[in-house]
């Protein structure tokens, strides 16, 4: 009796001993260039344009303990807007579509975060763009994580969702015919540990 009465009390003394795993905060690998913002939208319904947003920065915390303290702040530099074409760039930056010089800035913050599995869950939020504050949800899973070769730890997710342009008041979507309604968003972020 006496011995299993001094394991149970070893058993709890290192519970308590055992410091509890925090949650980490990241910063997004913008400086190695191992995060992307993609998007791509039907054009007139016949083929897919593929673009992306070359300057922003975020940071990220991640719970594995707690996942619903997971969170997500993103700031896109919406003229930095690159669809690998100079007359349709800055036809997009224009007033008729993302109107860069009155909104220089898109913005995403988290709000909560519901697990799906290890890893994988859905991420609320709210999108700023084109001057529409809009609440979207944000699939991700975890594409991997641990320590990197130069002394420093990484956590990499993958996310996508769907927007649709009339949300964001953007005068000339209709222009490219009522599939461009749809823009199919897809994020690859990798971060460092703080």
């Amino acid at each position: 009796m006496k011995l299993k009465q001094l394991f149970a009390t070893l058993l709890i003394t290192l519970a308590f001993a055992l410091p509890a795993q925090a949650a980490e905060n990241y910063a997004f690998d913008i400086k190695g260039q191992h995060a992307f913002i993609e998007f791509k939208i039907k054009h007139l319904g016949y083929s897919w344009m593929i673009g992306s947003f070359r300057t922003f920065d975020g940071s990220f915390t991640y719970d594995e303990q707690h996942p619903q303290n997971n969170k997500v702040d993103v700031t896109i530099e919406t003229a930095s807007l690159d669809t690998n074409h100079a007359e349709r760039n800055k036809h997009l930056r224009s007033a008729d579509f993302f109107d860069v010089e009155q909104f220089p800035t898109t913005t995403f913050n988290s709000t909560s975060y519901v697990a799906t599995g290890k890893g994988s869950g859905t991420l609320h939020g709210t999108l700023s763009l084109h001057g529409v504050n809009k609440e979207i949800a944000i699939e991700v899973s975890q594409v991997g994580t641990g320590a990197d070769p130069w002394g420093g730890y990484r956590r990499g997710f993958e996310g996508h969702t769907t927007l649709h342009l009339s949300d964001y008041n953007m005068k000339k979507a209709g222009m490219l015919g009522p599939v461009a309604e749809n823009v199919e968003l897809f994020l690859s972020i990798e971060g460092i540990r703080q």
